[in-house]
């Protein structure tokens, strides 16, 4: 019996990620990926699989899910409540899921995004050498939907490495996230990255794969005219007309014209992911790293 998933209900949203397609940005093609790659690459590693296998990534909840042939599964992001044909199981471990047997997620209780990593990785074609679903361009596979079979892959040499992972849920509270300014902060009044790094800003109902609408102090342009649209990075903070940043995630544009005043530390990406409407973000500086040499790129850390 070829193994798979059936889905029977898949929530607000769920989609098949990797960790992108890096390298087509000439082409417009962006990254793409899991939102929160730590997360991703957690629950492929407590499975022995690759850490760029593709996995399913759930928002709040909501996923049904029937095994065909039996799949050994963990989950891991936000901590949502598990049931295997009605059987507690629980998140951050490894678990068995039998031939026939129905994996149910609930509503998690923090975090946004929970990833269900199955041994052998689910096996859609890739596209562009991908199986991320990119909710912008429509590249890789659509959106999960009631009635779809997911293949999965055959099991990796690989052993899963524990049984729990001991890893802390995200946080329910406020998030506290580090970003380097620029490099586009001159394209504000002066003073605006005081502002941005002084007070809260509340996430917004306005939240996607694409990127989040913050609320809080308005940040004002200088007023010199309109930028020419920009290749940008996941983390940037671009500021438009209205001076309410958004933070963009793994399947944003480019900067349609607006400044990014700020780029999130790559390491707190997934922290950013995880954040619900109406919790508060606070933004810490960082210090660009120095460049090596004459003819370095500069990398966000």
């Amino acid at each position: 019996m070829k193994r798979g998933l059936d889905v029977l209900q898949s929530g607000l949203l769920a989609t098949v990620q990797d960790l992108g397609r890096p390298g087509h940005a000439a082409l417009g093609v962006g990254v793409a990926g899991a939102a929160d790659p730590d997360s991703f690459r957690l629950a492929n590693r407590a499975v022995g699989n690759p850490e760029d296998a593709a996995a399913i990534e759930v928002t709040l909840g909501g996923l049904r899910v029937r095994s065909r042939g039996g799949v050994l599964a963990a989950v891991t992001g936000a901590p949502a409540p598990l049931t295997v044909d009605g059987r507690a199981a629980a998140p951050y471990s490894v678990f068995h899921v039998p031939d026939g047997a129905e994996l149910r997620m609930g509503t998690p209780a923090a975090g946004l995004r929970s990833y269900l990593a199955v041994r052998g990785g689910i096996a859609v074609p890739p596209v562009l050498g991908s199986r991320s679903t990119d909710t912008l361009s429509g590249l890789g596979p659509a959106p999960l939907k009631p009635g779809d079979v997911l293949p999965v892959g055959p099991p990796p040499r690989g052993n899963p490495l524990l049984d729990v992972l001991p890893v802390a849920p995200p946080p329910a509270s406020a998030i506290e996230l580090r970003a380097i300014p620029g490099p586009r902060a001159d394209w504000l009044v002066p003073g605006a990255l005081d502002v941005l790094f002084g007070a809260p800003y509340e996430v917004t109902s306005e939240i996607d794969r694409v990127g989040m609408r913050l609320d809080g102090p308005r940040l004002e342009h200088a007023g010199r005219g309109e930028l020419p649209s920009e290749g940008t990075v996941t983390g940037a903070l671009q500021v438009p007309p209205s001076g309410l940043p958004v933070l963009f995630l793994a399947d944003h544009p480019v900067t349609g014209g607006y400044p990014v005043i700020a780029v999130l530390a790559s390491a707190d990406i997934g922290r950013a992911a995880q954040a619900r409407p109406g919790q508060r973000l606070r933004f810490r500086p960082q210090p660009a790293p120095a460049l090596a040499g004459p003819h370095s790129r500069q990398e966000r850390t």
